[in-house]
């Protein structure tokens, strides 16, 4: 019996309409643990690399960890693992909320997704009742249309629905799925994926249990989670500061040490933010009521209103941090509610606030330096601040539904337009590996700049951000690593030992989006740690083996190589693990941060020297695949010239360099 798991997963043709419901292999989620971990060993099995992200033959897998659906606090999470169409690299993305525990609780541990429907269609999963259903009654509707609508048509105004809005029917690139209406698997174009599939959307109702390896355990390792959630917990001033604030509490932190993106990236500080657009202004205008995801110890979550003016009456969950910055700062704008009114469009339309944003204002910033004009832009001025903030409204509107030429353009996102503009516009387009640059700047926060360069799903801060050099957790890096390091570690300026100090974190999270555990807590702040990772998967599923760390950080390790196996099978090399010139060229003109540049190298190196990658080809070496049991992978790489026999570099562990 399988302990912390349903037990069972759903294999969906579209094209074919066959359903098959298949046993969990317990061989297979003992190696990989289940989300990210998992999803990657599937698709590396079953995808071709010459499948193309939008072909039928493309599969997208919906998964849950072992940690989804039970008390612990977060669990409520579920992940999406696919090819991107918006980078054509690996692609995860993960939502909380409660349609992870609701598809665990009708007996899967996950959906693969294959082929595509003739026509549109929807999921309706009930526990063993699995129907694809017409849904060309709901092609055209928005997100909370088309949720409202299914509730309706099944009578069940509970179950948990993940869709597409009009974005992802439209093939914008950069599409999201929502689930429970306003929770996003946002980055790199899932709902773009479901959009190619005529799947408009899954339900599902589900009324099975879960059972424990330890029951009593595993309750104690959650009773004293909750308690580290409390003023009892030594993160208390973070932690309530989300509960009160929502993630936009960290606008207030960024713009003090100068990172928050502001003018699309040009600087990482924004004058006044803290009276216009922090924390405390924002919950003063906006506030409407509080909300939670399936068993949250924080409850960063509630829902804004606009009180006045032309958007007056708008609502809808959010906005998270990254959405802040996205339609503020990044435009010099001060005009919160059309920022409210922006999230709304996002949610609704089902768009990627992140990547809607940076590429309206890489528009805006090719608009300012003549690279595009009205003519190009179908007549629309696209100028900073609080006066042009309705141009990029209409931008959202005519993206979701490719109103226009210029706007299918800017649909494809900020990388394809920038190769389509040509001419120095390559120099506005702020991307790693085509997925535009998240509310982050490596300039000031030094180690950001080696998370955006190796991550495997492009410019993005989820896979590896160390939260403790970047607001300065000192206690918590003495308590990892030891007092030897801890003042390089904590200067946020400097390069030195972050290469090691990353590769932990990606371990770490490697292990956070596998098992599925909320990032707050895991990256910000700092709550959990290895122990603690391995108590959780040895009391929950009875694999005691990931008591021992040792063991633990293996599994780690196997999930980030497979990961980086994935894009080297497609072609990925040294050359990708890169920063844009604007984070490397061009030194930080203003703010705490004034001056500063990222140097790539030093910090690439150390990281090179944890995985043991290839310094000339950035290619994996046989001896390491092999050590974390990839062998097959390292004859597979090994037949297509993407493997290097051995490494003639030093290999490191971390912990051992740190302390």
């Amino acid at each position: 019996m399988l302990y912390g798991y349903a037990g069972k997963y759903l294999r969906i043709d579209l094209t074919k309409n066959k359903i098959e419901i298949k046993e969990t292999s317990e061989k297979l989620v003992r190696k990989y643990l289940g989300g990210v971990g998992l999803g990657v060993r599937i698709l590396w099995d079953e995808l071709d690399p010459r499948t193309q992200p939008l072909s039928p033959e493309n599969k997208i897998i919906f998964l849950t960890g072992p940690l989804t659906g039970t008390l612990f606090p977060p669990s409520g999470r579920y992940e999406v693992v696919s090819r991107s169409p918006q980078t054509g690299w690996w692609a995860h993305s993960s939502a909380g909320g409660f349609f992870g525990p609701e598809m665990k609780y009708a007996g899967y541990d996950y959906i693969i997704i294959q082929g595509k429907a003739k026509q549109p269609v929807y999921i309706h999963i009930d526990n063993d009742s699995i129907q694809i259903k017409n849904a060309k009654h709901l092609w055209g509707k928005n997100v909370v249309e088309t949720t409202d609508t299914i509730c309706e048509e099944l009578g069940d105004t509970d179950i948990k629905v993940a869709c597409i809005g009009q974005a992802g029917e439209n093939l914008v690139k950069y599409a999201c799925i929502m689930s429970d209406y306003f929770r996003a698997a946002g980055r790199t174009g899932m709902g773009c994926i479901l959009g190619s599939k005529n799947l408009k959307a899954i339900a599902i109702r589900g009324t099975k249990g879960l059972k424990i390896a330890d029951n009593k355990k595993f309750v104690s390792v959650v009773e004293d989670a909750f308690k580290r959630h409390t003023p009892k917990g030594k993160y208390w001033e973070h932690v309530n500061a989300m509960r009160i604030y929502g993630s936009f509490a960290l606008t207030d932190w960024e713009n003090a040490i100068g990172r928050l993106p502001t003018k699309n990236h040009w600087t990482g500080y924004f004058e006044n933010a803290e009276e216009t657009i922090g924390m405390k202004p924002m919950r003063e205008r906006h506030y409407k009521k509080h909300a939670s995801c399936f068993s949250c110890g924080i409850q960063c979550k509630y829902a804004s209103t606009i009180k006045e003016g032309k958007y007056a009456g708008s609502e809808s969950e959010g906005p998270e941090y990254e959405t802040v910055e996205a339609f503020t700062s990044n435009f010099l704008s001060t005009d919160t509610n059309s920022l409210i009114e922006a999230n709304r469009l996002c949610n609704i339309y089902g768009l990627d606030t992140i990547s809607a944003g940076h590429t309206i204002s890489f528009a805006f910033e090719c608009f300012e330096k003549g690279i595009l004009t009205e003519k190009d832009t179908g007549g629309r001025k696209l100028i900073w601040g609080n006066d042009e903030m309705d141009t990029v409204i209409e931008l959202l509107h005519s993206i979701a539904t490719r109103k226009d030429k210029f706007a299918s353009l800017l649909a494809e996102g900020s990388a394809f337009a920038a190769k389509q503009i040509g001419g120095a516009a390559y120099r506005c387009a702020i991307h790693v590996n085509n997925l535009e640059a998240s509310g982050q700047d490596g300039r000031p926060h030094k180690s950001l700049g080696l998370t955006y360069a190796i991550n495997v799903r492009g410019a993005d801060h989820l896979t590896s951000l160390s939260s403790l050099d970047e607001l300065g957790y000192k206690e918590a890096l003495q308590e990892r690593f030891g007092k030897k390091n801890v003042k390089i570690l904590a200067d946020r300026w400097d390069e030195r030992l972050k290469g090691y100090l990353v590769s932990d974190c990606e371990n770490l999270y490697a292990i956070t989006d596998s098992l599925l555990v909320c990032k707050y807590g895991t990256m910000w702040p700092p709550i959990y740690y290895w122990q603690d990772m391995g108590r959780i998967i040895s009391y929950l599923t009875g694999f005691n083996e990931y008591e021992s760390i040792k063991k633990l950080k293996k599994l780690a390790r196997r999930i980030c190589h497979l990961r980086r196996c994935f894009n080297v099978r497609l072609g990925w090399s040294k050359k990708n693990d890169c920063l844009h010139p604007r984070f490397t060229e061009e030194p930080m003109p203003t703010g705490p941060a004034k001056g500063q540049v990222v140097h790539l190298e030093p910090m690439l190196k150390e990281y090179y020297e944890v995985r043991q990658y290839d310094w000339k080809t950035g290619l994996p070496t046989r001896a390491e695949l092999e050590d974390v049991g990839l062998e097959d992978i390292a004859s597979e790489l090994k037949k297509r010239g993407k493997l290097v026999e051995k490494y003639k570099g030093k290999p490191k562990d971390p912990l051992n360099v740190l302390k």
